[in-house]
């Protein structure tokens, strides 16, 4: 049974995201800086959007429409990192798992967008 946003799969796996994330962005150029900050917002607005949802779960409307954010918000993560290899090519290896993950990630939020009336909420 699911009693709290924490017992969410999606919302655990953006918390553990986050810092492997913020590892990874540690060791970007500082005249990357704007992209690092926008990378650092979407990731950040992914649990933002899950708990919100959460806590509006009874309105399937509602809820479904921050699990949306929230993958767009992982995609944007993506992106972000996609860019960050074309202008910084030697963190390549390293982007290349954290972009791995954050794709893992909004699948898992499109399966719940697409199921989550099949869990059984309180």
């Amino acid at each position: 049974m699911i009693y709290k946003v924490t017992d969410l799969d999606v919302y655990t796996l953006s918390i553990e995201l986050l810092k492997d994330l913020y590892l990874f962005l540690d060791n970007s150029p500082k005249s990357e800086y704007d992209l690092v900050k926008n990378c650092k917002r979407a990731a950040k607005s992914i649990p933002a959007n899950i708990t919100e949802g959460f806590a509006k779960k009874t309105h399937e409307a509602v809820f479904k429409n921050h699990l949306l954010i929230a993958l767009g918000s992982s995609d944007e993560v993506v992106a972000h990192v996609e860019t960050l290899i074309a202008v910084v090519p030697r963190l390549s290896d390293k982007a290349k798992i954290v972009i791995e993950k954050y794709i893992r990630l909004s699948k898992q939020l499109n399966t719940l967008h697409k199921n989550w009336h099949t869990y059984n909420f309180r």
